[in-house]
């Protein structure tokens, strides 16, 4: 199931209208309760079942993604990071390759969009750590970089088996490829 952000602002405004869901009461005033012909658990009165509106918010939580972004431009990751956000994504950014090992050394993602040429760790190295330390986290990368066409890594490309993007890349296709990525 795909949510839009309005669409969970409008989940999230179903919670406090919804009078079965224990806890969201307190924080409605008695008067809107009066207002929809309900009365409070504070009144004693029970209440009716919760429309069937509701049953959205009863759902469980899908799984929310997780992306990290390992790129030295960091206005450009942040633009990236803002827009994965709105998707619902959960994004964590690093500004070069030492930096995102040293997180995922602690931590997997499902998926990590990656720069190639960087300070201190470039893209093709910090994937070939990736290679050793966490294989199945190798299936999860996109290369999304302004180097592509360097010769330096024409053969890391060539055999890499990751989608390539280059810079700047539209916003819909990096969210496609992401929701191509194997999942985790």
């Amino acid at each position: 199931m795909f949510f839009t952000p309005s669409t969970l602002v409008h989940a999230h405004k179903l919670c406090h209208i919804c009078p079965d869901i224990p806890g969201h009461e307190q924080n409605v005033p008695a008067a809107a309760w009066a207002r929809r012909g309900l009365k409070t658990k504070r009144s004693g009165a029970t209440q009716p079942k919760a429309p069937m509106s509701t049953v959205v918010d009863r759902q469980p939580v899908p799984h929310k993604k997780c992306v990290l972004i390992v790129d030295d431009d960091l206005e450009l990751a942040s633009i990236y990071e803002h827009l994965l956000e709105t998707f619902n994504y959960e994004v964590r950014s690093e500004a070069n390759g030492a930096l995102a090992l040293k997180h995922l050394l602690s931590r997997d993602v499902d998926a990590i969009i990656c720069d190639l040429r960087m300070p201190e760790l470039e893209g093709d190295l910090f994937y070939g750590a990736i290679e050793r330390v966490k294989p199945h986290l190798c299936r999860r990368f996109i290369f999304l970089t302004g180097a592509a066409d360097d010769p330096k890594y024409h053969f890391f490309l060539s055999q890499v088996k990751s989608p390539v993007l280059h810079k700047p890349v539209h916003p819909e296709r990096l969210l496609m490829e992401l929701q191509r990525l194997p999942e985790a």
